[in-house]
């Protein structure tokens, strides 16, 4: 007789985890929501400005990524290098909700987008996902060397401008990357920039924001402490380093050699205090960061297709992010 498997973790329609350690990502929560968390397909013909196409970085770990590349006549783009969020736990670099962001930031910067497919938790505890976005600002050093070949970014991308940008959980792996890089030689490549975009920075203990401020789409209470459970080393709090770069256990901000940062938060965003509290530990060490805020928004608001098309101020804001994203990487 075969056991029926029993379920051992659900969160927020997102995902469920079995007791023989199977995960289901099937999305259950309202359907007129699944359309942002479907796959969109590489298309390496230009569609409203913009071609895609999906490459192997690592042919060993099987490592991949997805470019962007605009269809804008320039010698040379920028290069943006992409983390997805997800709580570490759930969504791929080919999910409509990136999909539709990052080409219109590619086309409005214009640059190329390189977005990694990282590696989920709880099949891959961290610090995978970290290493996967480290990988890939290797493989592009590689290209910059010429020891390694992807047409799109040789011909077209300029390795002397290559920014880090993330979201939500991705914003802690450009702070884990940017970082590593900082104790590497990596030229001719250079790290001109890094954006994280409401990173999921949070400590153990709640903070005030994440007691008072409203639940959204993109992050629930449950989201935080479930997905970061099963994301986290066993045994690890959400004080761990890369959950908590301003607490104790991570290395003091100052000792960090770290690229010029753009720095994102919503205003209404529920882990706002402990990501304010990284911005504030950043202009106390004297880094060079620029501080963006995106008033009356809430966590991710800007992926949100839904309230994009549907409320006007979302749609304004998003406008602002991306301009704001564009004169930062201009300057740089």
């Amino acid at each position: 007789m075969v056991q029926e498997k029993k379920l051992v973790q659900d969160v927020s329609g997102w995902l469920r985890v079995y007791d023989d350690g199977s995960v289901d990502r099937t999305w259950t929560g309202p359907p007129e929501v699944k359309f942002m968390a479907e796959p969109v397909s590489p298309h390496e013909q230009f569609i409203d400005g913009i071609a895609t196409r999906d490459v192997t970085i690592d042919q060993n770990s099987g490592l991949r990524a997805r470019i962007y590349l605009p269809e804008e006549e320039n010698p040379k783009f920028p290069i943006i290098l992409h983390f997805h969020g997800g709580g570490f736990c759930i969504s791929q670099a080919d999910w409509f909700m990136y999909y539709q962001f990052y080409t219109r930031l590619a086309k409005s910067v214009p640059a190329i987008v390189v977005s990694v497919y990282l590696r989920p938790a709880p099949e891959n505890k961290l610090p995978a996902a970290c290493d996967d976005g480290y990988a890939a600002l290797l493989w592009l050093k590689s290209l910059s060397k010429g020891e390694s070949n992807e047409p799109w970014l040789n011909t077209h991308g300029d390795f002397n401008r290559v920014f880090l940008i993330g979201d939500s959980s991705g914003g802690n792996i450009v702070h884990e990357v940017a970082t590593r890089s900082g104790f590497i030689d990596l030229n001719p490549l250079r790290l001109a920039g890094a954006i994280p975009i409401h990173p999921g920075f949070v400590r153990a203990q709640r903070s005030k924001s994440e007691l008072e401020q409203p639940e959204s789409p993109f992050l629930t209470l449950d989201m935080v402490d479930k997905f970061l459970a099963l994301a986290l080393p066993n045994g690890c709090t959400k004080d761990h380093p890369i959950t908590c770069p301003m607490g104790s256990f991570a290395p003091p901000i100052e000792t960090l050699s770290l690229p010029p940062l753009m720095y994102c938060v919503a205003e209404k965003d529920m882990i706002k205090d402990t990501e304010m509290e990284y911005y504030e530990l950043l202009k106390k060490a004297n880094k060079d960061v620029e501080l963006f805020i995106s008033t009356e928004m809430g966590h991710s608001f800007y992926l949100n297709k839904i309230a994009n098309d549907t409320d006007p101020v979302t749609a304004a804001q998003t406008g602002e992010l991306i301009k704001g994203i564009k004169v930062f990487i201009n300057k740089h």
